[in-house]
């Protein structure tokens, strides 16, 4: 299986998952969690050319070519929610048909001062909308190459 089988396999997700709420209605089935994170990963690594770390390694989820710690962040909402400060941080919404749209794609200490207090799961949140608005102040440098 490769990477160009992944948004065939989110199309049928989201399928199933049209199937579940229209037999029950009043039930919300997104796919969240694990999956939507493992899925970003996975298409963040594809595409920016990252080398995956293993899976729940402290505050980074992957290495640029060049060395970089990467922490990927994947979303279907309106916010992320962050457990650590990490060096580079890479924020994707996806979409039903495979796809992602790149929100945040930079360093990641602005983002965790400018996140919210500390919850008591241990996570602090940051909405999109303030995502999109720090990443406007990222330099191109600073940035992580998309490679395809």
């Amino acid at each position: 299986m490769s990477i160009e089988t992944v948004p065939e396999l989110v199309r049928e997700i989201y399928a199933i998952v049209a199937k579940l709420e229209a037999a029950f209605p009043g039930r919300h089935f997104t796919p969240d969690g694990h999956l939507v994170g493992s899925l970003g990963e996975v298409l963040a690594a594809h595409y920016y050319d990252l080398e995956l770390m293993p899976a729940s390694v402290v505050a980074h989820d992957a290495t640029t070519r060049d060395g970089r710690h990467v922490q990927i962040k994947a979303t279907q909402v309106d916010r992320v929610a962050l457990r650590a400060d990490c060096d580079w941080l890479l924020v994707l919404t996806l979409d039903a048909q495979g796809g992602f749209d790149e929100i945040y794609n930079g360093p990641g200490a602005p983002v965790w001062a400018a996140a919210g207090r500390m919850q008591s799961n241990g996570q602090r949140s940051i909405s999109l909308s303030k995502l999109r608005a720090l990443n406007s102040a990222v330099v191109d440098g600073d940035r992580i190459k998309q490679a395809r």
